[in-house]
């Protein structure tokens, strides 16, 4: 065999290993890449072709109701901007598209979930609809105390009312 042929069976493993060796904590099989196009709130997006995308497990302030709304937007953009390459991921262990027929999906970018950084920087909470806890339960729900002590985001600027299997509420302090 030649040289060549052997680093291209290499190459192919080593693309291939992550997939056989089963769902890691970092393994996005089943994943979408997309391209954001724009976003809508703190937890929904657009992404080229006009899908819209909710974030899973997340709930952010309601824009144009809530305290916070509009920073949560904002925060949702820092990590996801407009022209930006995301990956989406499904939970097989969660409903695929909502009601309103967005896709429910985690949303990675430079390498981090974002859904689980919105929680941590206060932009958002978890959010178990029907009681329903995916993939990333934990470590959203690990992320919320840390960002409620250190008065984060909405944790900071905003009288906060939350558990995890409901939408969170806010008002101004």
């Amino acid at each position: 065999m030649s040289s060549r042929v052997i680093r291209l069976l290499l190459a192919t493993v080593v693309l291939l290993a992550p997939a056989a060796a089963g769902a890691s904590s970092g393994d996005l099989s089943g994943s979408t890449p997309a391209t954001v196009e724009r976003i809508i709130d703190g937890d929904t997006l657009v992404v080229r072709g006009g899908t819209r995308v909710r974030l899973v497990q997340i709930d952010a302030p309601e824009s144009g109701e809530e305290c916070y709304a509009a920073a949560s937007t904002r925060e949702l953009a820092r990590l996801s901007p407009p022209g930006s390459r995301v990956v989406l991921e499904a939970d097989t262990q969660l409903d695929r598209v909502d009601r309103y027929g967005r896709l429910l999906r985690y949303v990675h970018a430079g390498g981090r979930n974002v859904n689980v950084e919105l929680v941590r920087r206060g932009a958002a909470t978890p959010w178990f609809y029907d009681g329903d806890r995916g993939r990333y339960a934990l470590r959203l729900l690990a992320a919320t105390p840390t960002a409620r002590a250190a008065q984060r985001g909405m944790w900071g600027a905003c009288r906060v009312s939350w558990r995890p299997d409901g939408p969170v509420a806010t008002q101004p302090r």
